[in-house]
This record gives C-alpha cells, sequence and structure tokens, in this order.
C-alpha cells in the first residue's frame, strides 16, 4: 500500500494523539516530544478507540478497562490478561506531512 498522508505537524501538538481513518481503518498517530508514532487505534480487549484515552509520555491507556500499550512499539504494557499487542507503523515527516507506512 505504501505510505498515506495521515495528517499535518501542526495537527498533533507535543503529549497528544488522534485518530484517523486510512483505507477504512482507524489509525492513532502520537506526538511524543515531537517524534511521531502510529499505531491501530482499536483496544485489542474490548475494541474501544484508544484515541479516547490518555497519554502519558510513551503509554496509552485505554479509557475502558485501563489496558497500557506503548505507542512506539504498540507491545501490552499492563492488564490483567495476556491480550493481543497493538499493531504499529512506521511513520515518515516529509514537509511538515505526517506519513504513515501502511
Amino acid at each position: 500500500m505504501g505510505k498515506i498522508i495521515a495528517c499535518k505537524t501542526v495537527d498533533i501538538l507535543p503529549g497528544k494523539m488522534i485518530k484517523v481513518s486510512i483505507d477504512g481503518r482507524d489509525i492513532l498517530v502520537a506526538n511524543i516530544n515531537g517524534e511521531y508514532f502510529a499505531t491501530d487505534d482499536s483496544c485489542t480487549h474490548s475494541g474501544s478507540s484508544l484515541s479516547e484515552g490518555k497519554l502519558n509520555e510513551s503509554t496509552i491507556t485505554c479509557g475502558w478497562h485501563a489496558a497500557e500499550f506503548d505507542c512506539k512499539s504498540g507491545k501490552l504494557l499492563k492488564f490483567p490478561t495476556k491480550i493481543r499487542d497493538l499493531t504499529s507503523y512506521n511513520v515518515v515527516i516529509e514537509s511538515d506531512n505526517v506519513f504513515v507506512e501502511m
């Protein structure tokens, strides 16, 4: 599929995250101190939108059941049972555009 524009860098302030739709998939894009990361937006436990949860440094906390994921890698950090990691995507910045490689 290649790289697809997700948003502009000015759309996501440092320490913030947004949900974008790319080819019918909901993707979370986060800005961690000027570095951009992308993962699936749906929690692998409940399917809730992670972009509606909280971002603390590079940890995304699901707003429904508090599952914690690393937004840099998609890895599950904390939850009472083992659930699937998030899919993470490579992000490329070009001319103030945030591209996600699918």
